[in-house]
């Protein structure tokens, strides 16, 4: 209960997600996230489309399952 609690609060101050989001690891990750993003979309020309094929409907399942737990955390925490 505590921890969801300090979460709830931590995630609604919007300034202490803005400090967050500054700060040198966060804006690293997402540089890194971002240049990772761009080569493999490089290197991807040069797959097999039948592999291409494979990671895209594994990314769609991974993502309905994300949103999915995502949309059950959510009812959890309105509990």
């Amino acid at each position: 209960m505590p921890i969801r609690t300090l979460l709830r609060y931590l995630a609604n101050n919007e300034h202490l997600v803005q400090k967050i989001a500054e700060s040198y690891p966060v804006r690293r990750a997402a540089q890194l996230a971002v240049s990772i993003f761009y080569r493999g979309k490089e290197k991807l020309g040069d797959v097999d489309p039948q592999k291409v094929n494979r990671l895209i409907s594994f990314l769609k399942k991974l993502s309905e399952n994300m949103k999915e737990g995502i949309a059950d955390a959510k009812k959890q925490l309105k509990k």
